[in-house]
């Protein structure tokens, strides 16, 4: 399927190559080689256990939490091997910041939810982490909904906006890649709507790689789709290529609805 995948990817800031991943005795992934492009969104689309979000959490090596999990093949983070055991994970994931399908505030207030990155990282300094927590919110269209109750808790936040606020949070450490596993499937239309606008507003500042089951969402926010099934990325390409003009039947099909 080598001529199924886009290789002129335009400015890489990951490169993936002959990416293989083990369950114990069970492969999840197929020699997956690719990349992403710099500073814009790509979308990883497939039926339910086809892989994408195995191969999203490769990215900023979650997989390493799930006992028994082998990888095998190389990513590159701007030159840098990812799975390199060497390196550093808690940096890498300041690198590579995720928000989930399911929001996950922490039991803090707003305040201590956006700046619970940059304590970590050892910054204390009052003015830093209030002009962070300002333009984190800002970024994340949140800051005029919560300006007021920054020191409540986040907990008391609506869904759409607790999805935000992780938004907000991912990117208070400046990171170089965000990775949406699902944003939006446990959001109501209008807070779907959102962050799909949220996510149009990060392009060009942030690399953005998403999982998303919803074909419409992805034709509507990506630049770049790929296909998985089965564990094989099957196609990847430009999105509007992908979906008017896909190369592979199986997309074909995918796409319109046939399986999946």
């Amino acid at each position: 399927m080598t001529d199924t995948i886009d290789k002129n990817i335009p400015d890489p800031i990951v490169k993936v190559d002959d990416l293989k991943l083990f369950y114990g005795e069970s492969q999840a992934l197929y020699d997956i080689a690719t990349s992403v492009p710099r500073n814009l969104v790509t979308s990883l689309i497939g039926p339910s256990g086809c892989g994408k979000s195995t191969f999203l959490r490769c990215l900023n090596r979650m997989n390493d939490l799930v006992d028994g999990v082998r990888i095998i093949g190389s990513i590159q983070l701007d030159g840098d091997e990812i799975n390199d055991p060497t390196l550093d994970v808690i940096q890498l994931r300041r690198r590579v910041g995720m928000v989930f399908q399911k929001y996950n505030p922490f039991p803090k207030t707003i305040y201590e939810n956006i700046i619970y990155g940059l304590r970590i990282a050892g910054i204390n300094d009052k003015p830093t982490l209030d002009e962070t927590v300002e333009r984190s919110l800002q970024r994340a269209a949140l800051w005029d909904e919560v300006k007021d109750r920054l020191h409540s808790s986040a907990l008391g936040l609506s869904g759409g906006q607790m999805q935000r606020l992780c938004i907000a949070r991912a990117i208070a450490v400046s990171p170089d890649i965000i990775l949406m596993d699902e944003p939006c499937s446990a959001l109501d239309p209008r807070s779907t709507a959102r962050i799909e606008d949220l996510i149009a507003e990060l392009r060009g500042d942030y690399t953005i790689v998403i999982v998303t089951h919803n074909m419409q969402q992805a034709a509507r926010v990506s630049d770049y789709t790929a296909f998985f099934y089965e564990g094989v990325l099957v196609e990847y390409g430009q999105t509007d290529h992908v979906f008017t003009n896909p190369k592979e039947k199986k997309t074909e099909d995918y796409i319109t609805g046939r399986f999946g």
